[in-house]
């Protein structure tokens, strides 16, 4: 009997248990959950020499954004690449992961497209890319390639959930909120526990002020995330939003505490420093020091794990969250030296990665340290040639907000009137909501009028 994967694509493994476990790891991926890993074991268990299981084992060590599991990900690799007689698709896969382990994000997104165009119900492919131009901020990319599955899959296909739901993200990130809003609704009535639909249209209704709604529509999917992985703190991150927006910012503390910063859950015990744990964290604390509350010690646990982490620049979103935190805690020395390795990553030129960290994240990690240090002025001026750019560190409208909130508090500081009109009208043109109803914007848009 053949082996086969999840919408017929062969797969080249005489066990039928490692193409079911297989398939079970790409679901369990497609869903979010959190045994994940332990779905990935039991497949290299069933055939450690199935060579998709291990590119499958490359891609999850990948899609770890942190550089110490870079190693793990090229050993799934040379593995991937010694058994004999894959077929084309499988051999494109292992380029894909050469291609990402080497930080060459370009040709990994080509090449998933490529398997794409030669085999479009590969949901695998489909499903990374996705990931991957959301986090070098290629919204555009995410749609194109989204509409095109939309349109060559079909409802009974395993996984058509999961399609809906980035359409729903794709089309909400390039500003198609009735079409994102209709696919993330009917990945939700077909899977209630689909934890991107239900951020997706969180992120709708985010955009567009509809905090209530946003409130009552992740509270009432709550009950269906058990067995999520850590997307599920990101959802309550969203839910803190749309409670700083009504100025409860005891119940943004709270859900801090209890939910998508909750040292003690199993999720964080796991993965303490997972990157966008660690987004969630830095950049509410920060919004809410903005807005005068005292959040405690809350940003020492983080600058310890930005310490830990000086040096990694696979995150680049992630890098000026790092520095938040280190600023946060005036540790100056730690600071210098993630700058200092920093400008070494970006001096090496290696990867995609690179210029990107050279333009957006170094200077903006330089502002933060400036701003800290008592200098906004300085801080405007290095992170205002970064603002063009910005997108490209990747992150959603609503994560990208927190640093142009850090560029408005700078210029609202150092009384740059120019930086301030500048500012205002960037956030004017990228969200629906006028500044003067947005907490972070209200206070300067109203000075500005």
């Amino acid at each position: 009997m053949p082996t086969q994967d999840l919408h017929g694509l062969p797969l080249t493994t005489a066990s039928a248990d490692a193409a079911a476990a297989f398939n079970h790891v790409v679901e369990g991926y497609l869903r979010y959950r959190a045994d994940a890993p332990q779905r990935l074991r039991a497949l290299l268990a069933a055939d450690p020499e199935f060579a998709m299981g291990q590119t499958l084992r490359g891609y999850f060590a990948m899609l770890a954004f942190n550089a110490a599991s870079i190693p793990a990900a090229r050993k799934a690799l040379e593995a991937a690449r010694k058994p004999a007689g894959v077929t084309r698709r499988e051999a494109a896969h292992a380029a894909a992961l050469t291609h990402w382990s080497e930080g060459d994000i370009d040709a990994t997104l080509a090449t998933w497209e490529q398997i794409l165009d030669e085999h479009p119900l590969d949901v695998l492919a489909f499903r990374l890319h996705h990931f991957l131009a959301f986090w070098y901020g290629r919204p555009e990319v995410m749609t194109k390639r989204a509409d095109i599955a939309h349109r060559q899959w079909s409802p009974e296909l395993a996984g058509w959930s999961a399609l809906l739901a980035c359409r729903c993200f794709a089309h909400e990130e390039v500003g198609n909120y009735k079409i994102a809003e209709a696919a993330g609704r009917e990945a939700i009535a077909l899977d209630p526990g689909d934890l991107w639909a239900a951020h997706g249209v969180a992120h709708v209704l985010e955009m567009q002020g509809r905090h209530d709604e946003g409130i009552a529509w992740l509270k009432d999917l709550e009950p269906n995330w058990e067995g999520g992985n850590n997307l599920k703190h990101h959802l309550w991150w969203h839910r803190g939003l749309y409670h700083f927006e009504r100025r409860e910012f005891a119940q943004v503390l709270a859900l801090y505490d209890d939910n998508f910063r909750n040292l003690a859950s199993d999720l964080t015990q796991a993965q303490p420093d997972m990157y966008i744990d660690v987004q969630n964290a830095a950049s509410m604390l920060f919004r809410l020091e903005r807005q005068g509350v005292d959040v405690g010690d809350r940003w020492t646990e983080l600058a310890d794990k930005a310490e830990a982490r000086i040096g990694d620049c696979v995150s680049t979103f992630t890098l000026p969250h790092w520095m938040m935190a280190l600023t946060a805690t005036r540790r100056w020395d730690a600071a210098g030296r993630m700058l200092d390795g920093l400008r070494t990553f970006a001096a090496a030129g290696v990867g995609t990665a690179a210029p990107i960290v050279r333009d957006s994240a170094l200077p903006i990690c330089e502002a933060l340290l400036a701003r800290a240090k008592g200098d906004p002025a300085r801080a405007c001026d290095l992170m205002r040639p970064a603002l063009a750019g910005m997108s490209e560190l990747g992150g959603s409208h609503a994560q990208q907000d927190v640093l142009e909130q850090l560029f408005l508090d700078c210029a609202v500081s150092a009384k740059r009137q120019d930086d301030i009109d500048t500012l205002l009208a960037r956030v004017t043109q990228r969200h629906p909501i006028s500044p003067e109803n947005r907490v972070g914007y209200a206070a300067a848009a109203s000075k500005a009028s």
